[in-house]
């Protein structure tokens, strides 16, 4: 570890030492890079996305509220639904009417699970394959969650809901453009094929778990956008984040943390997800063309070109800006990134320069390319190097 890095450590250690943290200090730091050494990226995440309020003696009161709170939500959305479901399986004699799996009423415990199962499966089927290049997300948590896990119970727990859950109707799978991809009617489903992933013994459970259980419970209390293909792209980085806090004190509560700070995040970027907001100014549509507005402004010869070819913004932004291109890169430079755009005070609008600025590092070969070549290139970024990127975004924005 070099001289100048230990003392970037500890200008880290003085900030965040404070008894009310100055925050615009706390960002000043943030936007070149954070380290990871003794938990302070994930101490500083939690204060750039508003969850850790700045005065510390307010922390150990806030974290227990927030944690319970969490916790209630566990019990009220997952392990209650899972103890109805077994009563439910009462005798002919104890069923009542409403409590009939074919009931119609929309109200019906039975409809309402059914229904959730529907938001459960795509989630199942997003998280499973999360980051398949690392093999963290399918390793155990050193935490799994006692409360729904305890063998005494025996609750349901979300991955035994999915492997028992067979659909002899429609299955259906969302996505961002909405509902799409209904099955034929009458077809059991088969999952997963009983080898694709790792067992692991009574009492754990794989990370990629708690990340299904975090989004579901997100689905639950947010009906109006539920869950939408991607969001496991946004709430990976923050759990793994957050889950490798060499502080075991603040790993054991990752879930919960994670969970909170995920949402945060929503409450800024939501707006990208929903589809009837498309073409608002808050809308992702506005967003897109934001970037080849500012592209227009910085690089009149390289905006042409693409008008010329008719690359259109969507045809490779709309990926970039509403999963924060976490999949443009690894995992470790989408975190760097991150970085940055966490502790810039206009976060969204810092991102909009980094895609321009992804643009104008690949001029020379999008200029001398045509269609084909330049969607290849862009849809799969040649560029690695993201402190290359940060560098030419600060430097746009320097310029405006």
């Amino acid at each position: 570890m070099s001289t100048a890095y230990r003392n970037r450590i500890q200008e880290f250690k003085v900030a965040l030492s404070e008894e009310n943290i100055n925050l615009k200090t706390l960002r000043e730091l943030c936007f070149n890079g954070i380290p990871f050494e003794g938990g302070i990226r994930a101490l500083c995440w939690k204060i750039l996305l508003n969850y850790l309020p700045l005065d510390q003696t307010l922390w150990e009161s806030f974290l227990k509220k927030q944690r319970d709170v969490y916790s209630q939500f566990l019990k009220e959305m997952i392990i209650q639904p899972g103890i109805a479901k077994a009563n439910l399986g009462l005798s002919r004699e104890d069923v009542t009417m409403e409590d009939h799996p074919l009931n119609p009423n929309p109200d019906s415990r039975w409809n309402t699970y059914f229904k959730d199962n529907e938001i459960l499966l795509q989630i199942d089927k997003d998280v499973r394959r999360l980051y398949p290049d690392m093999a963290f997300f399918q390793r155990p948590t050193e935490y799994p969650c006692q409360l729904i896990l305890d063998p005494q119970n025996d609750y349901e727990t979300l991955r035994r809901r999915v492997e028992q859950t067979t659909l002899k109707a429609q299955t259906v799978n969302r996505n961002r453009s909405g509902v799409t991809n209904v099955s034929s009617p009458g077809k059991a489903l088969n999952l997963y094929p009983s080898n694709e992933y790792e067992v692991l013994p009574n009492g754990s459970e794989a990370h990629w778990e708690v990340v299904e259980r975090i989004l579901f419970i997100y689905a639950k209390l947010n009906p109006g956008i539920a869950y939408v293909q991607g969001m496991n792209e946004i709430v990976g980085p923050i759990y793994y984040t957050f889950a490798t806090d060499p502080n075991s004190q603040w790993k054991e509560h990752a879930e919960a943390d994670t969970f909170f700070c995920f949402t945060n995040l929503m409450s800024e970027n939501r707006d990208n997800f929903i589809k009837s907001l498309d073409d608002s100014q808050c809308g992702i549509t506005y967003k897109m063309e934001s970037v080849y507005s500012m592209l227009k402004d910085k690089d009149m010869e390289l905006y042409l070109k693409l008008e010329e070819q008719n690359i259109k913004p969507q045809y490779f932004t709309f990926r970039w800006l509403t999963l924060l291109l976490s999949q443009e890169f690894l995992l470790p430079d989408v975190i760097r990134i991150w970085d940055t755009l966490f502790s810039d005070e206009d976060r969204f609008h810092f991102l909009i320069l980094v895609c321009c600025a992804m643009l104008v590092l690949i001029r020379e070969n999008l200029l001398a390319g045509d269609f084909t070549v330049n969607m290849r290139l862009l849809q799969d970024y040649p560029i690695s190097d993201v402190h290359t990127i940060l560098t030419k975004a600060k430097e746009l924005q320097d310029n405006s």
